[in-house]
């Protein structure tokens, strides 16, 4: 009989613990997945929506992930990648669903994710996401356990309907899409917007009332420390590409500081 581990990152979010990875846009390398947990990371979610990530490359990337302490997830395209439980049989172990507007959405998205009797998902076994071993009859109910489900909230209507759709049963993730929600309430990347703020404790408020994690990707560790403060509890460290960038500014301004000291020392005859 195959048994099911289950899933650390929904476990630790039950527990009401903080819970730290990140999404990867560039990056799919063998080693990311591995690298991120050498760094402490316990999830990574590989991006096919704006990354270059296909659906031969996740199976790689969540491949490489075996045998390392990391929670490999896939954010899908949208939502008419069908069917959206593909990501699943490559054995992702949980999905993140862009543009999630409306309960009905969310419903029909979580249904195509787990098997009867909580959903439709088709049944192949024997294949990556069992690692190559068909369980019994009990295989179904653990999966469905472990299975994560995100929703990325990230339009004026997503929080229009917000009590609606984070109290759908089965969600685990509610997540804030914070760029495009600015853009779409009319305040491009004004994230110190009133609106904007509002719109982040009022997702904080609705997932502690139906007993759902809220999500988000700060830029800063100032901003991470901020939201984890106010209640966020899924957390991406950036992603791939703003963070190599950031340490290689920051390396990079560091020998530049110290070569002008130096230069300035021998002017001076200091």
């Amino acid at each position: 009989m195959n048994q099911v581990k289950m899933n650390p990152f929904k476990q630790k979010l039950q527990n009401g613990e903080v819970v730290f990875g990140q999404m990867v846009l560039e990056l799919f390398t063998p080693g990311i997945g591995p690298m991120l947990a050498a760094s402490g990371m316990e999830f990574v979610i590989f991006d096919m929506e704006h990354g270059r990530c296909d659906l031969s490359l996740l199976a790689e990337m969540i491949a490489s992930c075996r045998g390392v302490d990391i929670v490999p997830m896939a954010r899908v395209p949208d939502l008419r990648s069908a069917p959206l439980s593909r990501v699943l049989d490559l054995g992702a172990r949980g999905v993140m669903i862009p543009r999630i507007e409306s309960r009905a959405q969310l419903e029909e998205s979580i249904g195509e994710l787990k098997y009867a009797p909580q959903g439709k998902r088709g049944v192949a076994l024997g294949i990556a996401h069992d690692l190559y071993r068909a369980g019994d009859a009990s295989f179904f109910p653990q999966a469905n356990a472990d299975t994560c489900v995100i929703a990325l909230l990230e339009t004026a209507g997503a929080f229009q309907h917000l009590d609606e759709i984070v109290s759908v049963p089965g969600l685990d993730v509610a997540w804030m899409g914070h760029y495009d929600l600015t853009v779409s309430l009319g305040i491009p990347a004004q994230f110190d917007h009133p609106r904007f703020l509002e719109a982040m404790d009022t997702l904080v408020t609705a997932c502690r009332r139906y007993h759902v994690a809220p999500g988000f990707l700060p830029a800063t560790p100032a901003d991470a420390v901020r939201w984890i403060r106010k209640g966020f509890r899924a957390i991406s460290l950036g992603s791939d590409v703003g963070v190599f960038q950031n340490g290689i500014r920051s390396f990079h301004r560091a020998v530049l500081q110290d070569l002008s000291g130096e230069l300035v020392a021998k002017e001076t005859g200091t």
